[in-house]
């Protein structure tokens, strides 16, 4: 055992970029002995996967590392949607870094495990938000990591489209009042009633709902909520999979029953193992909200890979890489998306539309070149940049 309670690194050693592979740390105390301090430029790129758009995230964390360092930061802003790859084929560079290769260097893998891990978190929680349609999900994953992480990825899952989170602290740092509805101890330790009861008397207009499944069948218990408590908003269903079998037809039962004996302004919120496939599903049957966990909190990291293209002010790279500083431009008319050598200019797509830079200047010299967007603003850029996503076939099935 040591003095330290949890096995975290802390904001010092990630600021000292003692939280890195050793490799990094060797490879400057080498260059140092030698005399060697190159200017370099470093590009981030997504090696894979390479077949699904990504909504961007976790450059917040990434400039906090770098501010202060001498070094110039350009990328493409949070919660834009694009693929990794142009409509040629090549590697965009979401984040490119220019500066000395002591100033940075070690901080590679603080640097991507930024991105990477936010990156797949507000990516998948976008795909989830195409498959609610205009039904409210609600991020719940955070049990399901380390306590430590619990912010990032309530902000990444809010970013990327979710209508709120679970965690106190993930709901602060975003600005938000936290989410949630009750658990199934409540109901063990007081009873299905007096659990009812607390919840719809403590709990806002609007957000009133119960979890009906503790005990009895859905349908049943659903019917007693909802003529017990007629200010009901939602009841929850949290069946687990071994009493499950079709979820999608109890929620359709569920509903005919409701809207049957006059309780059609209950809606129905469900929870438990879902995903975006599950979500479309559950939708169709009449699901009107959903709580997300494990798929979200647990969605698989981008690969990004940092790499240097250039140095002392010449363009140079490994080989499997393209070499130079870059600039990304998108169409407004058709969103293709062409990488071009930096200083290019805008180009004319070939569909017409006029292809216009999304990189942009975020630290100078180590300072921001401007006041960083918050969390609702990002997330209000992600809702547009939904809308011109379109299904895609992927082994013979569409999605988004």
């Amino acid at each position: 055992m040591t003095d330290r309670k949890f096995n975290v690194a802390t904001d010092q050693e990630i600021l000292t970029c003692s939280a890195s592979d050793v490799y990094f740390d060797r490879s400057i105390k080498s260059m140092e002995g030698m005399g060697e301090n190159k200017s370099v430029v470093s590009e981030i790129t997504v090696s894979g996967p390479i077949d699904t758009w990504v909504n961007f995230s976790g450059l917040d964390e990434l400039i906090n590392l770098l501010s202060g360092k001498n070094v110039d930061v350009y990328a493409i802003p949070e919660g834009t949607i694009l693929n990794p790859r142009d409509s040629k084929g090549i590697p965009v560079p979401f984040v490119w870094i220019e500066g000395n290769y002591s100033e940075f260097g070690r901080c590679e893998t603080s640097i991507l495990g930024f991105l990477c891990q936010s990156s797949g978190i507000s990516t998948k929680s976008s795909r989830i938000r195409l498959a609610a349609g205009d039904a409210k999900f609600f991020s719940f994953g955070i049990r399901r990591m380390h306590p430590a992480l619990s912010p990032m990825i309530d902000r990444a899952a809010f970013i990327g489209g979710a209508d709120g989170v679970s965690g106190i602290l993930g709901a602060k740092l975003i600005g938000e009042r936290p989410v949630g509805t009750m658990p199934h101890a409540l109901s063990l330790l007081v009873g299905d009633q007096e659990a009812w009861k607390s919840v719809v008397e403590n709990s806002p207009p609007g957000s009133r709902t119960v979890l009906i499944d503790t005990f009895s069948d859905e349908k049943f218990a659903a019917l007693r909520a909802a003529e017990a408590f007629p200010e009901l908003d939602y009841i929850r269903l949290d069946t687990p999979s071994s009493r499950r079998g079709n979820f999608p037809a109890i929620v359709r039962e569920v509903r005919w029953e409701l809207d049957l004996r006059g309780h059609g302004g209950v809606k129905i919120m469900v929870s438990g193992g879902l995903d975006e496939e599950s979500v479309r599903e559950l939708r169709k049957a009449g699901a009107d909200a959903f709580g997300v966990g494990t798929a979200i909190s647990a969605a698989k990291p981008f690969d990004f890979a940092m790499d240097i293209v250039e140095i002392g002010g010449v363009p140079d790279t490994k080989k499997g890489k393209y070499s130079g500083r870059k600039d990304v431009l998108r169409c407004g008319k058709c969103n293709s998306i062409r990488v071009v050598p930096f200083g290019h200019g805008d180009l004319k797509c070939e569909c017409g539309g006029e292809m216009k830079s999304l990189m942009k200047k975020f630290l100078s010299s180590g300072r921001l070149t401007e006041p960083y967007d918050t969390p609702k603003r990002i997330r209000e850029r992600v809702m547009e940049e939904l809308k011109n996503i379109t299904p895609v076939e992927v082994n013979g099935k569409k999605t988004p």
